[in-house]
């Protein structure tokens, strides 16, 4: 095998390995969230707030930096 050929196919398989790793723990993250108790979910979306669409922007109001 040449070098080049090794160096792809390790990068293949560290490439592998990242994303099954990232899928695993997103996958454990979405079920501890969906085990919380009731009054642990009202502290999160105090914390965090709730998530829904923010208002529109109304007019005369955009959205830049004051410098």
């Amino acid at each position: 095998m040449s070098r080049s050929v090794l160096i792809v196919t390790v990068l293949a398989m560290l490439a592998a390995a990242a994303s099954a790793t990232t899928f695993y723990f997103v996958q454990a993250n979405t079920l501890a969230s969906s085990k919380m108790s009731e009054e642990q979910r009202d502290t999160r979306e105090k914390f965090f707030g709730i998530a829904k669409e923010l208002l529109p922007i109304e007019r005369g109001q955009e959205m830049r930096p004051r410098w």
